[in-house]
C-alpha cells in the first residue's frame, strides 16, 4: 500500500566528513547477470567493468530544507556496480546500481529501508587510527581495510587496469546518478546527487577484505583505483520514475 515511499519521495541532504571508495575491475562478463535489464555495464576498453565499495560518514542527514538539529549521523557502506542509462529523452545518464547497503545504526536501516530500494541492514563499524594508518572494520559483515596517510606520490594498485590516476578518476564513485529497477512494474527509478567541489584525492590502500564482495563469487577481481574526500556539502533530489515497458514499446514501433 505504502510502496510510492520507497520511491526517494523527497530530497534528502547530508554533510559527507568523507567518502571512501575502493572500485574494483572485473571482466564484464561477470558482472551483467547482477545488473537489471534497462542498465548496461559502463565499460573501460570495453573489457573491465567495475564494482565499487564505499564507506561514508555523514553528518546531519535529514530531508532537504529541515534544520540541522534534525539531521543524524551515520557510517554507510554500499556496494555498487558502475552503469548506464539511456533517459526517456535519449540522454545517457552515467550511474552506479546498489546491490546492497549497510549502515552502523539501526534508525538508518528502518528509514533507509522505508524511504528506498537500497536494502539496508546494520552492522558494527569500528575505526583505528595508529601512525600513518587508518583502519575500517566490521566483524560481523567480515570487512577490513587498512588505508595510508601518505598523501603524496601514491601510486596506483598493482596490476590496475588503468594508465595513470586522471585515467582512473573517471571511475571513481559516487557517480551523478543511482538506479533502481522494478521488475513487476518494468519501471526505473532515478536518484540524482547534486555535490560541491567535488575532488577526489588517490589513497593508497595496504590492505584490504569484503565478505560481501567475496559471497559474488567473482574471479580475481582487482582493486582499480581508491579515492577519498572530505568535508563535502551534499543532496539527493527527489526520486524520478521513468517506464521501461513503454520506452521498449516505442523502440519496436520505431
Amino acid at each position: 500500500m505504502f510502496d510510492f515511499l520507497k520511491n526517494h519521495p523527497f530530497s534528502v541532504e547530508a554533510f559527507f566528513e568523507s567518502s571512501l571508495v575502493l572500485t574494483f575491475a572485473v571482466p564484464k562478463e561477470q558482472l551483467q547477470p547482477l545488473i537489471p535489464e534497462c542498465l548496461e555495464l559502463d565499460t573501460f576498453q570495453d573489457q573491465w567493468a567495475f564494482v565499487a565499495a564505499a564507506m561514508v560518514q555523514t553528518k546531519d542527514l535529514r530531508p532537504k530544507g529541515f534544520p540541522k538539529l534534525m539531521g543524524n549521523d551515520f557510517f554507510l557502506i554500499g556496494y555498487r556496480v558502475f552503469v548506464r542509462y539511456r533517459s526517456n529523452t535519449g540522454k545517457k545518464l552515467r550511474g552506479l546500481y546498489i546491490l546492497k547497503s549497510e549502515t552502523d545504526k539501526k534508525k538508518m536501516e528502518v528509514m533507509g529501508n522505508l524511504f528506498t530500494h537500497y536494502n539496508y541492514s546494520t552492522t558494527d563499524i569500528k575505526q583505528t587510527e595508529k601512525g600513518n594508518v587508518k583502519e575500517i572494520q566490521s566483524i560481523k559483515s567480515k570487512f577490513k581495510v587498512s588505508i595510508s596517510k601518505k598523501e603524496e606520490n601514491i601510486p596506483l594498485p598493482p596490476n590496475s587496469p588503468f594508465a595513470d590516476w586522471k585515467e582512473a578518476r573517471r571511475f571513481a564513485g559516487p557517480l551523478p546518478f543511482t538506479f533502481t529497477y522494478n521488475k513487476e512494474t518494468r519501471e526505473v527509478l532515478i536518484i540524482e546527487g547534486v555535490r560541491q567541489n567535488w575532488t577526489p584525492a588517490p589513497v593508497q590502500i595496504l590492505n584490504y577484505n569484503f565478505g560481501f564482495l567475496d559471497t559474488l563469487k567473482l574471479e580475481n577481481p582487482v582493486l582499480a583505483n581508491a579515492f577519498i574526500i572530505n568535508n563535502i556539502p551534499y543532496y539527493w533530489k527527489k526520486g524520478k520514475i521513468e517506464s521501461w515497458k513503454q520506452k521498449e514499446e516505442n523502440f519496436r514501433a520505431s
